[in-house]
């Protein structure tokens, strides 16, 4: 068995626990919270035995193989460094870190330390998304990859009212391209690798983060354009075009729909079975592989991976004009 920790228990850390009892070799053993009665009314639930309210003193307690953090993005890079020194594998919640710099030093650190590091973008592990891979040559040569998701925030509420929740505070590394943007980003990346440009405008809040934004990224013969957004919603599907026929995904994230339209108007439906109540069963699945195999990387969420959509982020929250703290800490 895996022995797991987990850091963050909101209703993330919920849903990762619920995929994760249907993985064989998981096993939840832990909880961290800064607060005790937090941490002890979480374990109760779900079935842990040991809290903690030092991340170091769990780090070291060797009551686990693996940690799973689902923090504020502002906090994941520092956390997962205090686990890997500590020769724990880590799991941590996309986005790996706030910048690509941050990105650079955990790899450094999970090969330092002889552990696995893997970022948790569920999508690239989904039943469908390889499906979509499979079936890239049915669709001619590719000339357009457009990725939309645009998920109007219930925090947004709050914000209109004058209250700035999590979501929408730059000091802990959020915004709209931290959040959504990246499920844009990271399928187009794995199937078509590094854009030669990429030109990137938005809507900066008050609060000092991206309530949107648009990136067009430019290939040899191919154009990506993904779009996004915290403060409205679209109902748009995603759409992989060739000169053939077009791929067609209902959510960028989920992957539950996928068809082929062709020229000719007819449909064929391509998306096969699929857990689209625990999705993120997948990546665990690998995760859990990866430790028990002795593997220190992902075949698919690579390092190498993590690491230019970080860059891409970085590279369109700089044309946005979106800075975090953690940048100027750099």
């Amino acid at each position: 068995m895996v022995r797991f920790g987990v850091i963050g228990t909101n209703w993330i850390t919920e849903s990762f626990l619920e995929a994760g009892r249907k993985v064989k070799g998981f096993e939840l053993t832990t909880v961290y919270s800064r607060n005790a009665e937090r941490a002890a009314e979480f374990a109760e639930k779900q079935g842990a035995v040991h809290t903690f309210t030092d991340m170091e003193e769990m780090a070291a307690s060797g009551k686990v193989d693996a940690v799973y953090i689902a923090s504020p993005n502002a906090l994941h890079a520092s956390q997962a460094k205090i686990f890997m020194e500590h020769g724990v594998h880590v799991l941590c919640e996309k986005p790996l870190a706030s910048n690509a710099a941050e990105v650079k030093d955990l790899i450094e650190t999970a090969k330092q330390h002889d552990v696995l590091l893997m970022e948790a973008l569920k999508t690239t592990f989904l039943p469908n998304y390889r499906i979509v891979q499979q079936h890239l040559d049915k669709i001619g040569p590719i000339r357009r990859y457009v990725a939309q998701l645009c998920q109007y925030s219930s925090r947004y509420d709050a914000y209109r009212q004058g209250k700035i929740l999590n979501a929408f505070n730059p000091e802990l590394s959020n915004g709209a391209t931290m959040d959504i943007g990246i499920y844009c980003l990271y399928p187009l990346i794995a199937l078509f690798g590094k854009p030669q440009e990429i030109k990137a405008s938005g809507t900066l809040l008050e609060s000092g983060v991206d309530g949107q934004a648009t990136i067009t990224l430019s290939y040899e013969g191919m154009e990506a354009v993904v779009y996004y957004s915290k403060i409205t919603s679209s109902t748009q599907p995603s759409e992989i075009q060739g000169e053939d026929a077009t791929i067609k995904i209902d959510h960028i994230g989920h992957f539950e729909d996928v068809t082929i339209q062709y020229h000719d108007s007819t449909e064929e439906t391509i998306s096969g079975p699929q857990d689209n109540e625990h999705r993120m069963v997948y990546e665990i699945e690998e995760f859990v592989n990866l430790i028990q195999s002795g593997k220190r990387e992902s075949s698919t969420n690579t390092h190498e991976l993590a690491l230019a959509v970080a860059e891409i982020m970085d590279k369109a929250r700089s044309q946005i004009g979106l800075v975090f703290p953690a940048d100027r800490i750099q």
